[in-house]
Order: C-alpha cells, then structure tokens, then sequence
C-alpha cells in the first residue's frame, strides 16, 4: 500500500513532543491509560487500530498485554517501531500499516480472535462509515471481549466527523454491547492552553482530579474534547 499522502506522515517527527510531552497531552493519554488498565489484562491480545507513535501499545505491553498495532502511516509506524525497539518490547508489539477499511475488508482475517481492541485520540473520526468500522472489530474481537474507542478527532488537514455520543452507539450496538462512556478534556482544558497551565500547574492537578472522578456522569462526556466509551 502507498500513503505518499498521507497526513498523519507530517505530523509523526513531532507527534510526542506536541502531545504526550505537553501536560494537558499527558494527561488525556493517562486518562484513557485508567480505562485500558481497567478492561485489558497481562496476556490478553489486543488490536489497536491508528496506533500513531506506539504510546498506547507500549503501555499496555509494559503490562504484559500482546499488542497488534496498526496505522495507516509509514511514518507514524517508523516512530512506533523505534520505540518498541527501544524499550525492549518487540516480543509483545507487533506493528502493521493497515487502514481500518483494509481491516474491514478482511485483511486480519487469518489471525486468531482478539480479546479486544483499541481505538485512541480521534482515529475512528477519519473513518467515514463507523458501523462498518464495527462489524469489522465485532468479527475479530471475541464474544466477550471490549472495545475501548477514544473518538472526536485531532486537528489535522484531513477530513474527519464529529459523532455525537448517541451516533457513536447507535453505530456500535448492533455489534458491542455500550458499557460505559467517559470524557476526556471537559474541564481539564484543551491542548493550545499549555502555555497557560503551565503558569498554574496546581490548578492543572485539582481539575483533573475533579475531571476523572466526574468523567462519566452527564454533561461531562458530551462537553468534553475527546469521550471514550467502552
């Protein structure tokens, strides 16, 4: 597969410094960490579709989660494999260029069932038909297992969707089973505010707090930058 236009590719050198290095970016990542840590377990497999830079396949992997990583980016996948190498994961991570719709098309087809997958910071915003996108991790993820999905999109030059919460399940449910949904950046504040919470870091901390105990309970999911639902 070709992705000389890809715009993810742009974005991969600086990915991590912008994001998991700034503390808002951090503290989004952590945020959905709590809710991986919760459903996934040592031994468990995991898809991971959009896997960017490998952050979230790392740490399901440093707990002993087996992770398939795929994205649609050489670039993003180069970051992702130094890393991997890196940090002496290899055995745990392995890394695919695959688009969601190759997946839908039966290009994992020949491996054995997952116990659930992943979808973080905005990948499933890209895809244009978000049931189908369903019934492809329903037919590769086992009856019982989660999907944990972080929708609402990053800010990049391509085109992407904006479900509501309701169009997000409504898509899954003939599929998955709704568990919960949480949100990820209501009242902690958007990412082009570090400047700003970096003069007030002690203000950054209680948000959070507060953000992480009230993450599921309404408005909060449908005011929030990104929502993960499980």
């Amino acid at each position: 597969m070709t992705d000389a236009a890809n715009p993810f590719d742009v974005l991969a050198a600086n990915y991590d410094e912008q994001f998991d290095g700034s503390l808002i970016g951090g503290l989004m990542r952590r945020a959905v960490w709590r809710r991986l840590d919760v459903r996934f377990e040592p031994g468990h497999r995991v898809l991971e579709l959009n896997c960017g830079t490998g952050s979230d396949a790392l740490h399901l992997a440093r707990r002993g989660v087996v992770v398939l990583a795929t994205d649609s980016s050489s670039e993003m996948l180069k970051m992702a494999k130094r890393k991997i190498l890196d940090a002496g994961l290899s055995h745990l991570i392995t890394t695919r260029q695959l688009t969601v719709e190759q997946i839908a098309e039966g290009a994992l087809a020949e491996e054995p069932a997952f116990d659930g997958a992943l979808s973080d910071f905005g990948g499933l915003n890209c895809v244009s038909d978000l049931a189908s996108a369903g019934r492809a991790l329903a037919a590769r993820v086992r009856t019982g297992g989660y999907a944990v999905l972080c929708l609402m999109g990053p800010f990049v030059p391509i085109q992407v969707r904006y479900p509501t919460i309701r169009r997000a399940r409504c898509a899954l449910q003939p599929c998955f089973v709704h568990r919960r949904t949480a949100a990820v950046g209501a009242l902690v504040p958007p990412p082009y505010a570090e400047s700003w919470v970096r003069r007030w870091p002690q203000t950054l901390k209680v948000v959070n707090r507060w953000e992480r105990r009230l993450e599921a309970v309404w408005p909060l999911p449908w005011l929030a930058d990104h929502y993960v639902v499980e």
